[in-house]
């Protein structure tokens, strides 16, 4: 296995693995994800792959065959004047294919990202993860990733259009 920059030839191996993670979303939270869709088009991975803070990382097989992904983004802090400035390396998503899983290839991409961020001088990275997503959060913890802040929410009325 291989980790390198994403190229456009992987683009529709990306769009596939998107779906996976919005489908695992929109069992979790139908309420907000709409199944059958993907995060991002074609259009938009095509730009977000020249872009050079918001790498986006694929393992890939022997075969140049992709086999998961990492989306990051180089974050600068601090978001007000009380906090002391730094750098993050954030991930945006990070997906598995679901054939390949267990495999060890999600955490050689979180070792990947790790490394890459320290080579980049960041002080930390960072990700969100949706509450109900059991398998992830553990993943996460199993690798080391810790709770930094926790968003509540209070949903006014269930049957109201979005």
């Amino acid at each position: 296995m291989q980790i390198r920059r994403a190229e456009v030839k992987d683009i529709p191996s990306l769009i596939t693995l998107l779906n996976e993670v919005l489908e695992i979303h929109a069992r979790i939270r139908s309420d907000i994800f709409i199944s059958g869709t993907t995060k991002y088009t074609h259009e938009e991975l095509e730009k977000m792959i020249q872009d050079d803070q918001k790498p986006i990382f694929v393992a890939v097989d022997d075969h140049d065959d992709v086999l998961g992904y990492v989306f990051t983004q180089i974050v600068k802090q601090p978001f007000s004047t009380n906090m002391v400035p730094f750098t993050s390396l954030f991930i945006d998503d990070l997906c598995v294919d679901n054939k390949t899983r267990g495999l060890g290839v999600g955490k050689a991409l979180l070792d990947f990202v790790k490394a890459e961020a320290k080579r980049l001088g960041c002080y930390e990275v960072t990700l969100n993860v949706w509450a109900g997503n059991d398998a992830a959060i553990r993943f996460y913890e199993k690798n080391g990733l810790k709770i930094k802040e926790t968003t509540m929410e209070f949903i006014l009325d269930e049957k109201a259009d979005h």
